[in-house]
């Protein structure tokens, strides 16, 4: 698949060119194509040569990526040949990239299989927060299940306590004075406490 510009300033005749291929594939039944390679040419002649890394797709769909470069930024699909070429000396990035070799209908792109991870760091992260969250409600559920039920049985006792009892009419504590020492003390009386038996 060839891309012919033209003349652009000192590049005479620049055309770029993607070289694609298809192949059979018994474990998904199908056939894929896959971008091979990518050259440059201008002044009638191949200057730089890029080999493409993963970038192929079943040969029913299209390729879409956001970015394919060269540059490590932008995870460098596109790899210099050799480090004798001039490849080393040309950054190259196609933004909004979208390829189909073959099986093309009606001038118009088939469904694309895009570039994007299915485990980006936001996926990762989502993925990491479920599963704490997962555990949190697992524990509870643990928690609740071996939880003991209350027997509610009581058994109250009168006894002195330390708090008096308030009465909805008769706010006065009940108190009754010690005559046993010569200093005044109160003692509460009426109380009771209860205990609860598991």
């Amino acid at each position: 698949l060839s891309l012919k510009f033209g003349d652009i300033g000192d590049l005479k005749d620049l055309v770029i060119r993607f070289l694609l291929t298809t192949s059979y594939y018994q474990m998904s039944v199908e056939n894929w194509f896959s971008l091979h390679r990518l050259q440059l040419l201008y002044n009638h002649s191949i200057q730089a040569t890029f080999n493409a890394t993963r970038i192929y797709a079943p040969a029913s769909y299209s390729y879409h990526c956001e970015h394919v470069s060269s540059l490590q930024r932008y995870d460098a699909l596109l790899i210099p040949s050799s480090a004798n070429d001039l490849s080393k000396l040309w950054e190259v990035t196609f933004t909004d990239f979208q390829i189909q070799g073959f099986n093309i209908q009606e001038g118009h792109f088939a469904y694309a299989k895009d570039c994007a991870s299915f485990f980006s760091p936001a996926i990762l992260m989502g993925l990491v927060m479920s599963l704490i969250l997962l555990l949190v409600l697992a524990y509870a559920l643990h928690m609740l299940i071996y939880l003991k039920s209350l027997d509610r049985h009581y058994e109250c006792k009168a006894s002195s306590a330390y708090f008096s009892q308030m009465k909805d009419n008769d706010m006065e504590d009940e108190k009754e004075p010690l005559r046993s020492t010569g200093n005044e003390s109160y003692e509460l009386r009426n109380q009771q406490f209860c205990k609860i038996y598991i």
